[in-house]
């Protein structure tokens, strides 16, 4: 197995319904560990141009909207195989479809709001990483 990292945003909704350590307590029991993280309140331009992947589809300024409804959690996550296990932690995008105990079964109303955002490829991983913790952002666990 491959030790990797992953970037994992816990979105406004679940912001605000202050589960913030009860996702970080699944990623832990799942074998990743958080590596980086803060809370930030998006910009529309910082939402803008991480979301810049989707700019020609409809519901990008809805999704530029809701990003900047209220404050995020943003955190870089390690262990192997970070970026599938963080997918299946978090559960199909559409919380209807997403499989009980997941964090968007469990905490996403929508597809539209659906409590967290994960990387979902290697390359995806570590640009989405770097546009929010830069080169020296990120702090390698030792012990």
């Amino acid at each position: 197995m491959t030790i990797e990292r992953t970037l994992s945003i816990i979105k406004p909704d679940a912001v605000a319904k202050n589960v913030i350590g009860e996702i970080y307590d699944r990623f832990e029991k799942a074998g990743l560990r958080i590596v980086a993280s803060r809370m930030e309140h998006l910009s529309a331009a910082k939402a803008g141009e991480f979301y810049a992947v989707h700019r020609e589809r409809p519901f990008y300024n809805d999704l530029v909207a809701f990003m900047t409804s209220g404050p995020v959690m943003i955190q870089a996550l390690e262990g192997e195989d970070a970026i599938a296990k963080n997918r299946e932690v978090m559960g199909a995008t559409n919380p209807a479809d997403a499989a009980a105990g997941t964090i968007r079964a469990d905490f996403a109303q929508t597809v539209d709001e659906n409590a967290v955002h994960g990387s979902d490829g290697l390359d995806t991983a570590r640009a989405e990483i770097e546009f929010f913790f830069g080169n020296d952002g990120v702090c390698p666990r030792t012990r």
